[in-house]
């Protein structure tokens, strides 16, 4: 047991545990201090307690905001809230990050590396400008659609509604979005789109891509994960499923709970099934953490908050993963992904000189 304390300890000390999804800016927006903040799931006092070494912020814009074109209005708050009232906040904690090798310097600097991902394709409003700004601004990956299907991809969440315009996954302004994306640098997220709009963003996709806060369909069947073929293939192409710990998309139990009842909580043994899932479809290379952390109301008993991550390490040991098996999907892997990409975008820039 003590053999088993250290190296929890060690790891927690010695990883760079980059949490790919969390939504404490939808908090933070309207207020919350992300120094204090017990009511939800994220803050300093238990970042640091759980070892966390990186996060990318959620950027989310909710679908309603499409409705009288207020979007990009919403997505420019959302990063003001990571600059304003996190990283420029709170300057001890938090290092603005930009690249892979940010990441690794913060961590150098004994801060968290703070990154955002723009949550929802719709927030650029059809635009390439917008997409560019919102790259200078410090944005690195696009979730591609949230729950609504936009007017160039379609979503998982409305893929059987027939009321939905749907387009067969990618128009060409989608794939071109995409090929913007890989030339700026941008990781291409596929997290929330149908299994058709992943299979074409993946062959469009020049660069590596990434499920920022998924899990895996063949353990839990929800249309939100992802199915054992997506998997496979992402990991074939270098990309990185991120493991999502929301309740329902972890545990079929959860899952199928009646929408009037209380949801039953998923488990910590839950977590590790799926990141095991992963690895045995896609390797030890295509397994990270995304948890969306704040924006889900329930998390499983064990991995409560941001804290309880050396819960999850000792889980894994216990499962039998090595210390180093434990370093990729807690970070490596998203920091070999995200240098790829960096790569990529450097060759097509110097293609197009």
């Amino acid at each position: 047991m003590k053999d088993l304390d250290s190296k929890v300890k060690a790891i927690t000390r010695s990883a760079i545990l980059i949490d790919t999804h969390n939504d404490i800016p939808s908090f933070t927006v309207d207020g919350a201090d992300i120094g204090n903040s017990p009511k939800n799931h994220t803050d300093i006092p238990r970042l640091r307690e759980g070892g966390v070494g990186a996060i990318f912020f959620s950027v989310y814009v909710a679908a309603t905001y499409v409705n009288g074109n207020h979007s990009a209005n919403r997505a420019l708050q959302m990063i003001d809230t990571v600059y304003h009232d996190i990283i420029d906040r709170y300057p001890d904690t938090f290092q603005l990050a930009l690249t892979a090798d940010d990441i690794e310097r913060a961590r150098r600097n004994g801060k968290i590396a703070a990154l955002m991902g723009l949550e929802g394709g719709h927030a650029i409003e059809d635009s390439p400008r917008l997409l560019r700004d919102y790259y200078r601004l410090g944005v690195r990956y696009m979730t591609l659609t949230h729950w609504n299907t936009n007017n160039w991809a379609d979503s998982s969440g409305d893929i059987n509604d027939p009321k939905v315009q749907h387009h067969n996954g990618l128009t060409p302004v989608g794939r071109d979005i995409v090929r913007d994306m890989n030339r700026l640098g941008m990781m291409v997220d596929i997290s929330h789109v149908a299994d058709k709009t992943f299979y074409e963003a993946i062959e469009t996709s020049k660069a590596p891509i990434i499920a920022s806060h998924s899990s895996c369909r063949a353990v839990t069947n929800a249309q939100r994960n992802m199915t054992d073929e997506m998997i496979r293939v992402l990991a074939q192409k270098g990309g990185v499923i991120q493991i999502n710990i929301n309740c329902g998309f972890i545990s079929q139990k959860s899952a199928d709970a009646p929408k009037d009842a209380p949801v039953p909580r998923a488990t910590l043994a839950d977590v590790v099934a799926h990141i095991d899932h992963a690895r045995q479809i896609g390797g030890i290379d295509a397994v990270g953490i995304g948890t969306d952390f704040d924006g889900i109301s329930c998390t499983p008993e064990g991995l409560d908050d941001v804290s309880k991550f050396p819960n999850l390490t000792r889980a894994l040991l216990e499962k039998g993963y090595s210390p180093a098996d434990i370093k990729k999907i807690y970070g490596g892997n998203t920091l070999r992904l995200m240098r790829r990409v960096e790569h990529v975008a450097e060759r097509l820039r110097e293609k197009r000189q």
